[in-house]
């Protein structure tokens, strides 16, 4: 387990044409969740098919295809990024299909790799696909529309708290509401699938191609103080440091007073796995405040695109202190009960914004 990446390439199995790069467990004892909070975590995320046998190999690739084995353990009772990677078997291989993304395959290959290994059944039977840049470009293409007259997009979680009675317009693999809210277009566009990492910076320029001259991102984010307590506050920001450097953005947000005084300004990272975020990891962002896949790659996006962009996100854990609520128990009432009060709040700072238009 000393070396997450394998580089070489293992060798094809019989009657199979699907090759992959080697990935390796994370240090389970060591990661910031904690041992028995992260085993619960991965229990609700792995595909039920890698339980029901000792496969051979099991590889994870970038493809959406819902025509596949979906997962028992997916939870279908939302309108939006329900849908979770699916399955094949091939041969004595299980090839798991997840959205194409960079970040997504291999934060799901590191899951399975160490939920193997955290149930003793780790062998070195993982690997993984990158996709190919046209092939992700090629996934989040199938958004269409013309967002010229909008003045504002507004991307990602709680959308249904935000329009309780919107007329959702379906997509391939999304849907979008458009609205007039405080004088000002809104297109709200949710996600059914998830999309985790470099997807969401993909979206925002597909987005900008299209039109849109503002996009927010809402969803959670890990906190990095451990003064903060889940689900108590909001994150927001202009700047993140990424795997390969740091970014600011024109910040939708900038100079905006946030209404209710729970919104928390401060540096965001952004990595590819909750899986990499050990003690170690933890350790050398120390100073810095919040963490999500996708945050970075937006900003970047949207500076590339030259037009706007903000976040603003519920913390939903905390790396660095123990609290009763994290991510292997989000739906407890309690955690509910939290987020719906901060997503009023969200409301009504995005309605002051849209005033100021």
């Amino acid at each position: 387990m000393t070396s997450l990446l394998d580089n070489r390439l293992p060798p094809a199995l019989p009657g199979s044409d699907i090759d992959g790069y080697g990935v390796s467990p994370v240090d389970p004892h060591r990661h910031s969740m904690g041992y028995g909070r992260l085993i619960e975590y991965l229990r609700i995320k792995v595909h039920h098919l890698v339980d029901e046998r000792d496969w051979a190999g099991i590889v994870v690739l970038g493809r959406y295809d819902r025509t596949s084995v979906v997962s028992s353990r997916e939870k279908n009772d939302k309108l939006f990024n329900w849908e979770r990677p699916t399955a094949r078997v091939d041969g004595a291989r299980l090839v798991i299909e997840c959205f194409p993304g960079r970040d997504y395959v291999l934060h799901y290959a590191l899951l399975i790799a160490t939920y193997l290994t955290m149930t003793g059944r780790y062998r070195g039977q993982v690997s993984y696909v990158p996709p190919e840049p046209e092939d992700c470009q090629a996934a989040v293409a199938t958004l269409g529309g013309s967002f010229e007259h909008t003045d504002l997009v507004v991307v990602g979680w709680g959308l249904t708290h935000l329009c309780p009675t919107a007329t959702w317009i379906p997509g391939r693999g999304h849907r979008l509401h458009q609205v007039d809210v405080e004088g000002r277009r809104v297109a709200y566009l949710g996600y059914q699938h998830s999309i985790w990492g470099d997807v969401a910076g993909r979206v925002v320029t597909r987005l900008a191609e299209l039109g849109a001259r503002r996009v927010v991102y809402l969803g959670k984010v890990g906190s990095l103080d451990p003064a903060v307590e889940p689900n108590t506050h909001l994150a927001t920001g202009s700047r993140s440091v990424l795997v390969d450097g740091e970014v600011t953005w024109p910040d939708v947000f900038a100079g905006l007073h946030h209404a209710g005084g729970r919104v928390i300004t401060g540096t965001h990272v952004t990595s590819p796995s909750i899986l990499l975020e050990g003690q170690d990891w933890v350790a050398r962002h120390r100073g810095r405040h919040f963490v999500d896949p996708e945050i970075g790659h937006m900003g970047r996006a949207a500076r590339d695109a030259g037009i706007e962009f903000g976040y603003l996100h519920v913390i939903s854990n905390n790396l660095t202190r123990a609290y009763p609520a994290d991510l292997s128990n989000e739906r407890l009432a309690s955690v509910v009960q939290r987020r719906a009060a901060l997503l009023t709040q969200i409301d009504a700072i995005l309605r002051a914004r849209l005033r100021q238009l």
